[in-house]
């Protein structure tokens, strides 16, 4: 999973630098001192996918400190570390039985930036309120950062998607007293969401 190191803020541009790695602050610097900003074209397309797949393949929901998405796809293949989270990346195909790659994207309310570190467990949840698989999300590169993995259903119908949300992982920059950012987890339902066959 990638890691933010504070060199990053170091490649920004200087007129970006101050928000860019402000504190909880940041936002309310006087409108004299903000430069135009502008989204390299990477981040920018990345967006405008992402929005383009909710639309199509899924939705969107605002839940405290988050707007959460989803999208849902015929079960996918990924590259993961041979040993773990150590080694050669090697290729890993839909297993047998697996139907669906179903997709969460946290993004920070405030300010639309898809949240990294977030440990989030996906329940498929059927009419009858069991649960009929749960797993732990991984992060995933691709044309959009987003959490996901593949899931067996059982039958064609109605599901609920309902994602828990744990405090992410990373550290904050902030002054002693105010409230950290996205300091809570938080869980995202997702009801009558379709589930066919896609494999």
């Amino acid at each position: 999973m990638p890691r933010f190191a504070p060199a990053v803020c170091l490649a920004v541009p200087v007129a970006l630098s101050l928000t860019a790695c402000g504190g909880a602050d940041s936002d309310k610097r006087p409108a004299q001192s903000k430069s135009k900003e502008t989204a390299p074209a990477g981040v920018a397309h990345q967006y405008t996918v992402l929005a383009a797949e909710i639309a199509a393949r899924g939705g969107k929901t605002r839940v405290g400190d988050y707007n959460v998405g989803y999208i849902v796809e015929a079960a996918e293949p990924w590259f993961h570390a041979e040993h773990g989270t150590h080694g050669k990346q090697v290729h890993r195909a839909p297993a047998k039985g697996e139907t669906h790659h179903i997709e969460i994207i946290p993004m920070e309310a405030k300010t639309g930036r898809i949240v990294p570190d977030v440990p989030i467990t996906l329940e498929v949840v059927n009419t009858g309120g069991k649960v009929v698989q749960a797993k732990k999300l991984n992060f995933y590169y691709s044309e959009f950062f987003h959490y996901a993995s593949n899931f067996s259903i059982p039958k064609a119908g109605k599901y609920a998607l309902r994602a828990k949300l744990d405090t992410p992982t990373f550290l904050r920059h902030g002054a002693s007293g105010e409230k950290p950012a996205l300091g809570e987890g938080t869980t995202a339902t997702f009801r009558n969401v379709e589930l066919k066959p896609e494999s």
